[in-house]
């Protein structure tokens, strides 16, 4: 099994909005509501970073640094933080979307590959290839509650819609043959197993409506179409060849699914397989300027699909409208997963500080009062009284420093909050 370990490892990780519109949109949704920002985030495998990436102008806007080899990569339902599994440090590190930094880092089991969170954002599951595992850690506290024991060769994973299961890919060297293990999530057991998914499964990626989950084979170009009510293989799909990759998405309305297709390392013959889901039917080939297409992920919106191209340090950006391509970003090295979010900077600070509640740093009423501070940023932003959100941000760096001084928190502890209220201060032109 290590050199198994050893060559999928490789596989995996190496290769001017106008005046008056926005014052509509204001006085409808309220000013904080513009702060809300989407973000796409990149694990780049071979200098231990992640890329922050602005959808906008699709430009980095970030870049930071994280455990050893990062590649399985997921975003809290609230955006406020991004969770990053680091295959070679055995460990998870935990960003603040506020201000692009680690805030934590939580040891789970060994190699870990893929991560998915809950959609209530209370659990992060973590799977864990080497040692046939996967850590449940709770994101209140970033305590590993559960250990799971799934056995095999487990690799990425995906959470049904309303959380009741998650769906594993797996590689059995018992039968040398490919799986899918459903677990649980009520009672973090292994509740199902799937078999006659290709030799064996990556990328697996579930239809919105929780009906049914798409698994890419990462040697070969099978696509498997499982119920989730029976847990069978009810169709498949035959995508373009694959050798190492397993890239795969469904867009937000669930009506197409996107495929990597990696089938060597010559760029002209990597491609990008469109799925309809309504009848698993392919109905359009992306052709890619790079190659390796080993992570794909859709805009919330549904508008682009982010190819991540292992063996290029990029990634191309395709329009779901027409499939074509419309740019590439380049990233860091040796990219591997991308997986987006919509934060809000405000409410991220606002999970913050229920996180320190929450692990014992700070009481209930030091964190409400800090809450209650960035709660009257809100409302003042909402109001239009910019200049009073400004005193109301001064007021609460003010407090937090105070904590800092006094030693309720660490520096390390505090900064994230300070710097994140100073680019809401700077965001609204605070003097």
């Amino acid at each position: 099994m290590t050199n198994l370990t050893q060559k999928l490892s490789k596989l995996f990780f190496g290769a001017a909005i106008r005046v008056v519109t926005l014052t509509l949109f204001l006085m409808v949704f309220g000013a904080s509501m513009a702060l809300a920002q989407t973000r796409g985030y990149v694990t780049n495998s071979g200098d231990d970073t992640v890329s922050v990436i602005d959808p906008a102008n699709n430009s980095v806007v970030a870049t930071i640094t994280v455990g050893d080899q990062p590649g399985g990569v997921a975003v809290t339902p609230n955006g406020a933080f991004v969770y990053v599994a680091n295959f070679d440090s055995n460990t998870v590190s935990v960003i603040s979307a506020a201000n692009n930094s680690v805030v934590d880092t939580v040891t789970v089991g060994s190699n870990p590959t893929g991560i998915a969170i809950t959609p209530n954002g209370a659990f992060a599951y973590v799977v864990n290839s080497a040692d046939g595992t996967v850590s449940v850690i709770d994101t209140a506290t970033n305590d590993v509650t559960h250990t799971v024991t799934v056995g095999g060769f487990p690799l990425l994973i995906a959470i049904t819609p309303n959380g009741a299961f998650a769906y594993v890919t797996n590689f059995d060297a018992n039968i040398l043959e490919g799986t899918v293990l459903v677990i649980d999530t009520s009672t973090n057991t292994l509740a199902d197993t799937v078999s006659s998914v290709g030799f064996i499964p990556g990328g697996i990626a579930i239809t919105p409506d929780g009906a049914f989950a798409y698994a890419r084979d990462v040697f070969g170009s099978l696509v498997s179409v499982i119920s989730t009510a029976t847990n069978t293989v009810v169709d498949t799909v035959t995508a373009g060849p694959n050798f190492g990759g397993g890239g795969i998405a469904i867009t937000p309305n669930g009506a197409f699914v996107y495929v990597g297709d990696n089938p060597d390392t010559s760029v002209e013959n990597n491609t990008i397989t469109v799925i309809d889901t309504s009848n698993n039917t392919v109905v359009d080939t992306v052709l890619l300027v790079d190659s390796d297409p080993i992570g794909i992920a859709i805009t919330p919106n549904g508008a682009f699909a982010y190819v991540v191209n292992g063996s290029h340090n990029t990634v191309s950006v395709i329009s779901t409208a027409g499939n074509a391509l419309t740019d590439t970003i380049t990233v860091g090295n040796r990219p591997s997963q991308i997986a987006f979010g919509v934060s809000d900077p405000l409410q991220s600070l606002i999970a913050q500080i229920q996180a320190l509640i929450a692990a014992g740093t700070l009481t209930q009423n030091q964190g409400a009062g800090l809450i209650d501070k960035i709660n009257q940023v809100i409302v003042k932003l909402d109001a239009g009284q910019t200049s009073a959100a400004c005193n109301q941000l001064s007021a609460f760096i003010s407090q937090v420093n105070a904590f800092i001084s006094n030693h309720t928190l660490t520096p390390s502890q505090g900064q994230p909050l300070i710097d994140g209220a100073n680019a809401i201060r700077a965001s609204n032109g605070c003097p």
